[in-house]
């Protein structure tokens, strides 16, 4: 059934995967932000994360009834990032760690005593603690500033897609082939399962079982969105839509464990999402095709999906080239002898390089990639503009801008 005209359209924001390049969303947010009147509640009443993204969700669901502050404190950890906020840098760290898994995977090992992952994110749980007040998603539902926030797991046993949402009393879990809705509170750990990057960092166990990156073998990532009760749906990539087929080359060279790695990420980050969009946009042109007497007669509750995706004009991996000497020195030989310093491993590190030079050129790209869209944006959002962000509103929202070196 289509949405009813009475209401205001539900819209969601569906924040993927992708570790450090999630930096790139917190720019678009603050052009969203600039463009809407000061202190209103959040435009996406509907809110779901992955992997990186879930952090980033999460707060905007804390912050859902003032969206500039959430957007502020987003930038606030994002503008300031480090390496040893999300996994330990320090040689005994990086290398005790890396042994002890690497023992672990040869010899195996004694329960608790062998490592379960190549890095221990150790730091991105303290952090999530100190800067995540998780009470406060109830309180913006309670409102009526958000309907819901949903954030993806994978479980390692079951092998399903499990979103964990918390939202209104009307929303019914689902359940589908290898994916399923449950309704509990949102907590860190959560957060922490969904941002499990596989063999980087160890699975979380939630009830009965372990669980992962949410971006694995997520067949279908705007569906939750749906689930959950969004009308249109607003992504935000963290990939250059290429509009040609790349060129195929001769190359001599054995791929290293970087290169390797990178593909690997971008199959579990990246690849998903364009396709299920590439499925919404057939599908919406099937229904369009279909008269709707005829689907209601037929009992087929099916409905068009208005979309609307903002995605990169800049290849991440060129970013990541640019700042990969701002890794610390115990960092930098670690990623040196996987081949992640070189050219052809940049695709990996810009997964991985959370760092403050980095992060705020992604910023700085999502907020100038945003900025053109505005007129669109707010028809997308059904928002009312105001006469352009002048310096005091962005000031007022802590999203004054400086231009970062770096983006050619």
């Amino acid at each position: 059934m289509l949405p009813s005209s009475s209401r205001v359209p539900k819209v969601g924001l569906v924040l993927t995967g992708g570790g450090a390049r999630a930096a790139y969303q917190v720019g678009v947010l603050q052009a969203i932000a600039a463009m809407l009147p000061k202190r209103t509640r959040t435009p996406f009443p509907v809110i779901c994360g992955t992997s990186a993204g879930a952090f980033n969700a999460a707060v905007l669901a804390i912050s859902a009834r003032n969206f500039q502050e959430g957007v502020r404190r987003l930038s606030g950890v994002w503008e300031n990032a480090h390496v040893n906020q999300a996994y330990r840098t320090d040689p005994l760290g990086v290398y005790a760690n890396a042994i002890r898994w690497l023992a672990s995977l040869l010899f195996g090992s004694v329960k608790n005593q062998g490592a379960t992952s190549l890095l221990d994110n150790s730091p991105l749980a303290q952090l999530l603690e100190n800067s995540l007040p998780l009470q406060s998603i109830q309180k913006s539902i309670d409102t009526g500033a958000l309907h819901a926030l949903g954030i993806t797991a994978w479980g390692y046993t079951s092998g399903q897609s499990v979103t964990f949402y918390q939202g209104a009393d009307s929303i019914r879990s689902w359940k589908r082939e290898r994916r399923i809705g449950v309704a509990v509170p949102i907590e860190i750990e959560h957060l922490l399962a969904s941002s499990a990057i596989p063999l980087l960092f160890p699975a979380v166990r939630l009830n009965r079982e372990y669980f992962g990156d949410g971006s694995m073998r997520q067949l279908a990532p705007l569906s939750p969105a749906l689930h959950l009760g969004a009308d249109r749906v607003l992504v935000i990539g963290v990939r250059k839509i290429e509009e040609t087929q790349p060129e195929r080359v001769k190359v001599d060279t054995y791929p290293t464990l970087a290169q390797i790695g990178g593909h690997i990420m971008s199959s579990i980050f990246l690849d998903n999402l364009y396709v299920d969009l590439e499925r919404l946009q057939r599908i919406n042109r099937t229904l369009r095709m279909i008269p709707e007497e005829k689907m209601r007669n037929h009992d087929m509750p099916l409905r068009q999906i208005q979309h609307m995706v903002i995605s990169p004009s800049v290849e991440f991996t060129e970013i990541a080239q640019q700042h990969a000497a701002t890794l610390p020195h115990t960092i930098r030989l670690f990623y040196r002898a996987i081949g992640a310093m070189r050219r052809d491993g940049s695709s990996l590190l810009s997964y991985v390089l959370f760092e403050e030079p980095f992060c705020r050129a992604l910023i700085d790209l999502g907020y100038q990639d945003t900025l053109p869209r505005k007129a669109e944006l707010l028809r997308f959002l059904n928002a009312a503009p105001i006469n352009g962000p002048t310096q005091a509103d962005l000031s007022d929202a802590g999203i004054i801008r400086n231009p970062v070196p770096g983006i050619g």
